[in-house]
């Protein structure tokens, strides 16, 4: 027999092949697929509502007589129909109508109607209700609540419905297979599979309707629960996949010694457990698999360069890819300063690089004569051949994906032998995030700040209060201090961030001749934001001017000062990377947020959040919250998540509990594993194969 997974939804009725074809839009390719496409809402239409106790905003079913049918003239043509039962009278409108329709609501006509009351011109009022006329008696009421679900165009939802009832018809006789396993569902107090998902499509008019649509009725935890053990099964696959493989391994030694001797402070205890922990990983002859989270300004880097120093020590190149051409310059000054002197080369391969300098730089890379290459996406050019890479960083993981990250490790393929994988991030990760996104991965945080780290004193101005932040920034770059002055538009396009920026930036210019000021943005060329940026940071210039491009990547200790115009505009996690180019020195450091009036709500919110705390997690954790994971991942990283019933937010508790179960699961059922992958996630068969 034939599993509703493997059954196409051009079995049931309706379902032709364009129907089949739109259907594909909501993800919907077979019978198990629109059993999984839950509803969003309810309608009760299991009772009548006598037409006297209807109450505005109330969507009900009403039964009653046709009194009356007529056109009515007013600011619209419309047909007006009254509909009167023993309790009371009601009007039904439609503004868009045949004559075939007028003459079917003929006076002594029974109707009955479904829709939502609302006060109009006549008392209550259903605007274009669904309704039934019979002479004698209409049809049975419904038995069950009535599902409304997300649809898309050509697919409407009586179709929708009709399609759902064949499927739970199939359901029915042909129960599907239940992947967990029985101690699971009661020790969650979980209904079978076939029970929650007939529940879920057709609750009965005494079901907690509130706690199904809230995801606190066990048929939707049941659902939740079996989808988060496949996506942790699927990261369990991908890991074991991964240390299927074998890598180098590496030794720290006294190439080490020399860098941190030369250094002008001692790590922190964070960073040297975070090193420690890294050391453990490159001894074992299989991949490193490892995020290191850092807050601003924690770090990283220099993490990542004594991991670096071990695979060099051994043999072995290191490649680090950065997602945007000044975070990767950063990189690279910052391996330059630091492994130079140590006789070791460190090359550069960027998108903007000239024919002549990525020849030159290929060759070396080729040769091996390149220890360390830094670069962006350039690194995955067919023309990269890397003489014999052993380890990869890949610093702020989440603007990559996983197949960019694992795309990069294939250029040091050899046979089963493959590279250390080190990822970097200054964005902190939400704990639920870090488990469902970066499941794959072992998990290390640098929580320690070096000691000498300025606190930021955070304000929140209006926009109204410009001149006085420009004298602000006027009487601190007289003194010693260097500013920056961040600008930002809704539209995501570099000309019109450009075009803001060179604006307040003539702006600026007119109102402090006195002062020398930077303009750096996206369409700059980069030899020239280069230019630009290295006479800010020698003290040749006292203010910066810039688009977001300075989010990350920019270190000038002598900046003590941030303005963020519009800073409504932007998001808590990217408000605290900006935040971040500031508190770098021994000065004390502002930033100022200026904000646009009115605000909402949720910028209120946010701006608040900012104005009290520096502490990256907690920022993290309330821009989940008020954005959802989606906006907060990104598009790319939201594609690699997929989830399609799970609710991060809402479910954030079941995610510990989900992967304690999929690890038994694999421990003990590992037959229904891959049964499982397939289910819930899309090719996810080849998980163990990337």
């Amino acid at each position: 027999m034939t599993s509703l997974a493997e059954t196409p939804v051009t079995r049931l009725k309706g379902a032709g092949p364009k129907v089949a074809e739109r259907l594909g839009k909501l993800g919907i390719e077979t019978v198990e697929d629109l059993l999984f496409h839950l509803p969003f809402r309810y309608e009760d239409r299991t009772r009548i509502v006598p037409i006297g106790s209807l109450r505005p905003e109330q969507s009900a079913v009403i039964e009653g007589e046709v009194l009356l049918s007529d056109i009515t003239f007013g600011k619209r043509r419309s047909l007006l129909c009254k509909v009167s039962d023993n309790t009371g009278t009601v009007s039904l409108r439609f503004y868009h109508f045949s004559a075939a329709q007028k003459n079917n609501l003929e006076r002594g006509a029974r109707i009955r109607v479904y829709g939502e009351a609302r006060v109009g011109a006549s008392g209550l009022e259903f605007y274009h209700p669904e309704y039934q006329v019979a002479w004698s008696s209409l049809p049975a009421l419904e038995k069950a609540l009535t599902p409304v679900y997300p649809t898309t165009e050509g697919v409407s939802q009586l179709l929708l419905r009709k399609m759902m009832r064949e499927a739970l018809a199939v359901l029915r006789q042909q129960p599907p297979r239940d992947l967990l396993p029985e101690s699971v569902l009661q020790q969650q107090s979980l209904p079978s599979l076939q029970q929650a998902l007939q529940k879920l499509h057709a609750p009965l008019p005494d079901d907690p309707v509130d706690l199904l649509l809230a995801g606190e009725h066990p048929s939707v935890r049941r659902l939740v629960v079996e989808e988060m053990i496949a996506h942790q099964l699927g990261m369990l696959s991908r890991r074991a996949g991964q240390r299927a493989h074998e890598a180098p391994v590496f030794n720290a030694d006294g190439l080490r010694g020399k860098l941190l001797a030369s250094l002008p402070f001692q790590l922190t205890g964070a960073q040297q457990r975070v090193i420690n922990e890294i050391d453990a990983d490159l001894l074992i002859p299989h991949p490193m698999l490892r995020l290191v989270q850092g807050d601003v300004g924690s770090g990283k880097t220099l993490v990542a360069a004594c991991a670096a120093l071990s695979a060099i020590a051994s043999g072995y190149q290191v490649a680090l890819m950065a997602p945007t051409e000044i975070l990767a310059e950063q990189h690279f000054r910052n391996f330059s300063r630091w492994l130079q002197p140590l006789g070791l080369e460190v090359s550069w391969l960027v998108g903007s690089l000239g024919v002549r300098a990525r020849r030159e730089a290929n060759e070396k890379i080729s040769s091996g004569a390149a220890h360390v290459v830094i670069g962006t996406h350039a690194l995955f050019q067919d023309a990269v051949q890397f003489h014999r890479l052993g380890l990869t960083i890949i610093d702020e993981q989440h603007r990559f994906g996983v197949h960019q990250r694992l795309a990069l490790r294939e250029k040091g393929r050899l046979d089963n032998q493959v590279p250390h994988q080190l990822v970097l991030t200054a964005t902190p990760i939400p704990r639920t995030l870090a488990m469902s996104l970066y499941g794959d991965l072992d998990t290390s945080v640098i929580d320690e700040l070096p000691p000498g780290r300025q606190a930021i004193d955070t304000v929140v101005i209006s926009e109204a209060r410009r001149p006085q932040v420009i004298e602000r920034i006027r009487n601190a770059c007289l003194g010693s201090a260097q500013a920056y002055w961040v600008c930002t538009l809704i539209e995501e396009s570099e000309a019109l961030q450009a075009s803001a920026a060179e604006d307040t930036w003539a702006k600026l210019k007119e109102a402090l001749p006195e002062l020398t000021i930077e303009l750096v943005h996206g369409r700059l060329k980069p030899k020239e934001k280069a230019e630009r940026m290295a006479r800010f940071a020698n003290g040749e210039a006292q203010l910066l001017v810039a688009t977001t491009v300075i989010e990350v990547g920019v270190d000038v200790p002598n900046a003590s000062l941030m303005v963020i115009e519009n800073a409504e505009r932007l998001g808590l996690s990217q408000l605290h990377q900006l935040r971040g180019r500031v508190g770098r020195g021994s000065e004390k450091s502002y930033c100022v947020l200026m904000y646009a009036t009115p605000l909402s709500h949720t910028a209120q919110r946010r701006l608040g959040v900012m104005r009290d705390t520096t502490d990256g997690f907690r920022i993290a954790e309330e821009d989940l919250r008020l954005r959802g994971p989606g906006e907060w991942l990104g598009t790319r990283q939201t594609g690699e998540l997929a989830f399609r019933i799970v609710d991060l937010m809402r479910d954030e508790a079941l995610m510990e509990p989900a992967r304690d179960m999929a690890e038994a699961l694999l421990r003990d059922h590992p037959q229904q594993v891959e049964p499982l992958i397939r289910r819930w996630l899309k090719g996810g068969e080849n998980y163990a194969d990337i």
